[in-house]
């Protein structure tokens, strides 16, 4: 038998742990100074959540769920997103009754089954922030800033934000009815699969991937153009708030973009992206938005809610491309070799020292010269050499890895190689 892993899925070597712990490390801490706290919800939710939060007619429910029936007879799909999880959870755990808004965190894989590209896989990973309870503007610049300052923190360069609102339903059916009509006009211009979103949605139009149709977009009608009242104050707010983040930070900048919706039902309001100057809608770094139907769709109380996802294998990709520096994988602070008779006080050393809190690896059983090239391979901080010599005198030879390292003799017990190494610097 010859065992793949599935398409759209990938093996996350050593090698390239530096740049996950860097993503996670950095959402992590930003998450943190923003006073947001970590949840975790299940890899798997009943299908009707996503049914009913995301949308049935949009791409991610229509062709990209991984959706079965379970021993039990209950539908279960594997979470293609994460913000119907954490409401379904903020309903479910009463966090309602928590000081609002609750700020909320996640790093989490997701699971769509979409044809496999760069930066785009079935089973993906996202840190994801939720900001519920609140609906004030002030809020949503808290949530784009957080956004913001994850990506300058990773070190990455030439970031555009775009923004739009949607506004609220009162005001969005006019909106959808123009244009319905204005697609409609040059519905022969449309690819086929624009024409079919047509029919189902006309919003879904305005987020398609087609060139065409994104050139035909430019001059559709502008959700900014109908949103009146509170949505209109509110977008008004948030644009005054953004000007303002540019004094703390002297890069940030926007666009609105008419033709940004978001690909999800329950967005309304504030929708926006942060993708790289040089990339396009299949590069976006972090997406988000403002969900105040969620909860209500959900089934609970009315709640105001906004959020975003970044997309880590993506991000990664982006350090990958600026060449930006990762901390490279620290090995042992100890490979100890051993020559002759000596393996098993080198084994019995070895325990002694993890016992310590110093990290160590017994060589493999070969010759010295290769010991000391694996040692090396293993970009282990020292080496100590044990052969019968050393066991019947009672030390150990201590060599550090480090430029300039040199060697002493040292008591042969843990203690004394442990104060020694730590002493030196070398761990």
């Amino acid at each position: 038998m010859n065992f793949k892993r599935p398409r759209g899925t990938a093996d996350i070597l050593p090698d390239d742990q530096p740049y996950w712990g860097k993503v996670y490390d950095t959402a992590r801490k930003v998450a943190h100074q923003f006073g947001y706290r970590r949840i975790d919800t299940p890899t798997f939710e009943d299908t009707n959540l996503f049914e009913r939060g995301v949308g049935n007619e949009t791409d991610i429910v229509q062709k990209e769920m991984y959706s079965f029936e379970d021993h039990g007879g209950d539908m279960i799909t594997l979470r293609p997103e994460g913000t119907a999880s954490v409401c379904r959870a903020y309903i479910e755990n009463g966090l309602h009754n928590q000081p609002q808004p609750v700020r909320l965190y996640y790093a989490a894989a997701m699971y769509r089954y979409e044809r496999p590209q760069a930066g785009r896989v079935r089973q993906f990973h996202q840190f994801g922030v939720e900001a519920i309870g609140d609906p004030s503007p002030e809020v949503d610049a808290e949530v784009i800033e957080l956004g913001w300052k994850y990506i300058a923190d990773l070190g990455i360069k030439n970031v555009t934000l775009r923004i739009n609102s949607l506004g609220d339903a009162e005001g969005r059916a006019d909106y959808i009815n123009d244009l319905d009509k204005y697609f409609l006009g040059v519905v022969d211009q449309l690819p086929k699969v624009d024409q079919d979103r047509l029919k189902r949605a006309p919003l879904r139009v305005l987020d398609s991937k087609a060139r065409e149709t994104q050139a035909i977009a430019n001059a559709a009608p502008k959700s900014v153009d109908y949103i009146t009242g509170e949505a209109k104050e509110h977008w008004e707010a948030l644009l005054v708030l953004l000007d303002n983040l540019k004094q703390a930070y002297p890069d940030f900048s926007y666009t609105v973009d008419h033709r940004l919706v978001r690909g999800l039902d329950y967005y309304n309001r504030t929708v926006f992206e942060f993708e790289p100057a040089e990339s396009g809608s299949q590069g976006t770094l972090i997406a988000g938005g403002r969900y105040d139907p969620l909860m209500g769709i959900l089934g609970g109380q009315e709640t105001p809610g906004i959020g975003f996802a970044g997309g880590l294998e993506r991000l990664i990709l982006e350090l990958k491309k600026q060449e930006l520096p990762v901390n490279s994988t620290k090995g042992p602070d100890v490979v100890v070799v051993t020559l002759g008779d000596a393996r098993a006080a080198g084994a019995a050393l070895a325990s002694g020292l993890r016992a310590t809190e110093v990290s160590t690896v017994l060589a493999p059983k070969r010759s010295m010269k290769a010991q000391m090239r694996y040692a090396n391979q293993q970009n282990a901080s020292n080496v100590v050499i044990l052969g019968d010599r050393e066991v019947e005198n009672g030390v150990a030879s201590v060599k550090s890895l480090g430029e300039g390292g040199g060697q002493s003799e040292v008591a042969l017990d843990a203690a004394s190689i442990a104060e020694h190494v730590r002493s030196n610097g070398n761990q």
